[in-house]
């Protein structure tokens, strides 16, 4: 599969078919909805997208919900590492080194972060991101 640039609008098409393929499981006592600014993009301009988790099932969508708890605000590089690397504690770690920017509910945030690790067929859907991610 050919690879796309990240949160190009090639790149969501593609991840709503691997959603498709691999489902996108949460825990389902997890409900939240976040906005995602991202700055210091290639394509020019910020990059607004959303990402929620509400009964079981994960999203990552292009703009921002009129609904959200809370909104992120990062650079590309960061935003990149976060949703590519896998590793569940990349988003803390850039919010620690002050990479991350939160407003909104961040106990919701936190709880969403604490919820564990991701189930298989979310490690397939994250190896699939992977794989077709420039």
């Amino acid at each position: 599969m050919p690879k796309h640039a990240f949160l190009s609008d090639e790149w969501f098409s593609v991840i709503e078919k691997l959603i498709g393929v691999h489902g996108a499981d949460t825990p389902g006592t997890i409900d939240v909805v976040t906005n995602v600014i991202v700055t210091d993009t290639p394509f020019g301009a910020e990059r607004h997208l959303h990402m929620s988790t509400r009964g079981g099932r994960g999203h990552v969508g292009i703009g921002h919900a009129g609904d959200a708890d809370a909104t992120v605000t990062t650079d590309y590089e960061t935003a990149k590492e976060m949703f590519t690397s896998g590793d569940p504690s990349a988003a803390m770690q850039a919010f620690m080194a002050g990479k991350i920017r939160m407003q909104g509910d961040l106990a919701k945030m936190m709880a969403a972060q604490a919820a564990g690790n991701p189930t298989a067929s979310n490690a397939a859907l994250l190896e699939a991101i992977q794989g077709i991610t420039e």
